[in-house]
C-alpha cells in the first residue's frame, strides 16, 4: 500500500481487503502523479476501485487542507444506467468505512457527496445537481452529452479534475 494515501483511507483499505491487486499497485503511482492512465484487466481485478480509491483519497486530503468546496471533482462515465446505480451503491462502502475511521479517531468527518445522473434522474434532482454539485458524479455518455451542451452543466463540470471512463 502506497504511503501517499491518507492514513485513515489506507487503514480502511487494509482492513477491507486482503491485499492490493497487481492492477491497483501498477495504477496508483501514475494516478497519484496526475498522469493519464488506462487500466485494462479482467473483471474483478480492482480497476474501478483503483480509480475511485485515489479520487476519494484526494477529496479527503482536500477537505483536511482547508475544506472541500461543494463542487464537482470526479466524473465516472458508465456505459449503462443500471451500472451507474450499482457504482453509486458500491461507492457507499469505502465512503462509509473511511467515515467510520475518522469518527473512530475522534476526528471531523469529511462529507463527500455522490450523485447519479442518468435519463431516469428526475428534473428536480438534475436542477439541484447544477446548483449544489456532487463531488463525485456517476453518469452515462448520453447524460454527459446533455450536461456538456447546457450552460449549467458546463459550469458544474468546470471544476472536474478526474474522469473515469468505464
Amino acid at each position: 500500500m502506497s504511503k501517499s494515501f491518507h492514513p485513515h483511507v489506507a487503514k480502511w483499505f487494509t482492513e477491507a481487503f486482503d491485499k492490493v491487486t497487481d492492477v491497483q499497485e501498477q495504477a496508483w503511482p501514475a494516478i497519484k502523479q496526475g498522469k493519464h492512465c488506462l487500466i485494462s484487466a479482467p473483471t474483478g481485478s480492482g480497476k474501478t476501485l483503483a480509480a475511485f480509491y485515489s479520487a476519494i483519497d484526494e477529496l479527503i486530503k482536500e477537505s483536511e487542507n482547508g475544506g472541500l468546496s461543494q463542487e464537482n471533482r470526479v466524473v465516472y462515465i458508465s456505459p449503462l444506467k443500471a451500472l451507474s446505480n450499482d457504482i453509486h451503491r458500491n461507492l457507499e462502502v469505502p465512503l462509509k468505512g473511511i467515515t467510520e475511521e475518522f469518527a473512530h479517531n475522534g476526528e471531523s468527518v469529511p462529507k463527500i457527496k455522490v450523485s447519479v445522473r442518468t435519463g431516469d434522474t428526475p428534473n428536480s434532482e438534475r436542477a439541484q445537481m447544477v446548483k449544489n454539485p456532487p463531488h463525485i458524479l456517476v453518469t452515462t455518455p448520453e447524460s454527459l452529452y446533455l450536461l456538456l451542451t447546457s450552460a449549467g452543466g458546463r459550469r458544474m463540470l468546470s471544476t472536474t479534475k478526474t474522469i473515469i471512463i468505464d
